[in-house]
């Protein structure tokens, strides 16, 4: 069994990286189709995913599930932007 304070470890990074990406933006430091902003997204998503499921806080495990999916799909539209714009035709 994962010690719990591992758990909190994971929640707190998760925390930071997700209010980090939206202080970033807010103050016009990123872009939305940053993959900077996207990556720090879907990792803080995830740590807050593994800590608020592992707490049994369902809703707020939905939510942040939800926010997973949500800057996977963005990250990957953007690579794939990028990848197309690089191929040679």
């Amino acid at each position: 069994m994962v010690p719990t304070s591992y758990i909190d470890i994971v929640g707190w990074i998760g925390s930071v990286a997700v209010v980090f990406a939206y202080a970033l933006i807010s103050l016009n430091k990123l872009n939305s189709r940053s993959r900077v902003y996207q990556v720090l997204n879907l990792v803080g998503s995830l740590g807050l995913v593994v800590n608020t499921a592992y707490y049994r806080a369902y809703p707020s495990t939905f939510v942040n599930i939800v926010w997973l999916v949500i800057a996977s799909l963005a990250l990957v539209r953007i690579v794939s932007a990028v990848d197309q714009r690089t191929t040679p035709s």
